[in-house]
């Protein structure tokens, strides 16, 4: 509502206007000060906006109305939860266990519990947490698995507000995982072994003894070849001493990104 009064503000002053050479000086002002007023409230309100707009197109997309009940996303003759569930939008999170970090996509949560779809079997190992691209961490403990599909109980009551809405420090930050596996880097005149430390959809961060220009290209190979990352093209983004950052020239699908997790830390999930 706030939107729409400052943009039929604007839209006044246009009408009363509509030649830019016979615009007072003073409403040329206040034009002025009401746009950048505007642009930083969107910049303030964007990530809230972002999330309803995607919660609003992924209730469309799935035909699905809020779960009050919190009983529709668990199979049959599991445990009936009290907590109120609330439909998500689709968003990928962290799973850590002891055996790694893994992908997984949230459907629903409640203050008690939540359900995720994975792309692969549910790693094994206590504990559990649930990690968010904003930061925040949530222990849990499984309650039922169905295919590719989970849902635990919170070790504490979770604030679902703040888990759906956090934005953190870099609220456009992909997801990165703490993977740790060995490269070879080849340019055209220089090739050499490094260790990738994580690991995002859009790019990396490795370690190399070797020299690279801030947006030099690169070809990347695993050590052992894998089918999601045979063979990668990407340019440097920054560097720090032994350190750099690279940007794949083609992201990764988020199936095809979870699989390659999966495949580093834990090949097994795989085969189910």
């Amino acid at each position: 509502m706030l939107f729409l009064f400052i943009a039929r503000s604007i839209n006044t002053e246009i009408h009363r206007y509509p030649t830019l050479n016979l615009i007072p000086r003073k409403a040329l002002r206040r034009r002025a000060r009401i746009s950048k007023g505007l642009q930083r409230l969107r910049q303030r309100l964007e990530p809230t906006l972002q999330t309803h707009r995607m919660g609003i197109e992924d209730a469309t997309l799935a035909g699905a109305m809020p779960l009050d009940d919190g009983l529709a996303s668990e199979p049959a003759g599991s445990e009936q939860r009290i907590a109120p569930r609330f439909t998500l939008l689709i968003r990928a999170a962290k799973l850590v266990s002891p055996n790694g970090e893994f992908v997984c996509v949230i459907r629903d949560v409640s203050e008690s519990g939540v359900s995720v779809r994975l792309f692969h079997d549910l790693p094994q190992g206590q504990p559990l947490e649930l990690h968010m691209p904003g930061g925040g961490a949530y222990e849990m403990e499984p309650v039922w698995t169905r295919d590719n599909e989970a849902g635990f109980q919170f070790a504490e009551s979770v604030d679902v507000g703040r888990l759906i809405y956090e934005a953190g420090e870099y609220p456009k930050r992909g997801l990165r995982l703490g993977v740790c596996f060995p490269i070879q880097i080849s340019t055209l005149t220089q090739r050499c072994e490094g260790m990738v430390v994580n690991l995002s959809q859009q790019g990396a961060r490795f370690e190399c003894d070797g020299l690279f220009a801030i947006d030099q290209s690169l070809r990347i190979e695993t050590i052992e070849p894998t089918p999601e990352f045979a063979e990668v093209r990407a340019k440097v983004r920054w560097r720090r001493e032994r350190d750099f950052g690279v940007v794949f020239d083609d992201t990764f699908t988020l199936g095809d990104f979870a699989r390659l997790a999966a495949r580093l830390q834990s090949p097994g999930l795989l085969e189910g």
